[in-house]
């Protein structure tokens, strides 16, 4: 029997200031349980982070939350996590997001976000790793990144073959769909 898929998700620990956000993670999570995939990501109860998990495991999947020592205070580490990992820094819990993730995916969030995402597609141009990544474009919320991206890749900042591998979709099946494969 093969283990469950696992996508780790980057997003805010706010909910931000549209609406829009909100249903999207919560659609997100609901997308991820639909397909039997587990999630693991920051840990936190509140905002994006925790509409996420709360869809997930409503579909019966397993949360996986992994939290610095210290900001669990800061972000309000959800009750009931499938398995709750404890690191000393962000560092290591980046390290941790990405051993455990078969997939990347971004939803709209601040500084955070954008660390965690980056530090995923960098260490893919470096070959560290060749899971998939993606973009959750929430109401047009992504497309100036997109833009930079591009600009970086035509100024010759940045590999296209690296922005290549980062899928962008507004639809959460749809963008599942490219990540891991089936319907």
């Amino acid at each position: 029997m093969s283990r469950e898929q696992t996508v780790a998700v980057f997003c805010g620990s706010r909910d931000g200031s549209r609406p829009v956000f909100r249903e999207a993670a919560t659609g997100f999570g609901e997308a991820m349980a639909r397909r039997g995939l587990d999630l693991v990501y920051g840990g936190a109860a509140n905002g994006l982070m925790g509409a996420v998990a709360d869809a997930v495991l409503a579909g019966g999947q397993r949360v996986i939350g992994v939290i610095p020592k210290g900001l669990d205070r800061v972000e309000f580490a959800h009750p009931k996590l499938s398995e709750r990992i404890d690191t000393g820094s962000m560092h290591e819990r980046k390290a941790v997001m990405a051993d455990r993730a078969d997939a990347f995916v971004a939803l709209p969030g601040g500084f955070g976000t954008m660390d965690e995402l980056f530090e995923a597609l960098t260490w893919r141009q470096l070959a560290m790793h060749h899971k998939p990544l993606g973009l959750l474009d929430v109401d047009g919320f992504y497309e100036p990144l997109v833009a930079w991206l591009d600009g970086a890749v035509a100024d010759g900042f940045a590999p296209g073959a690296t922005r290549a591998t980062l899928r962008v979709e507004r639809d959460p099946d749809v963008l599942l769909g490219r990540l891991l494969g089936g319907s």
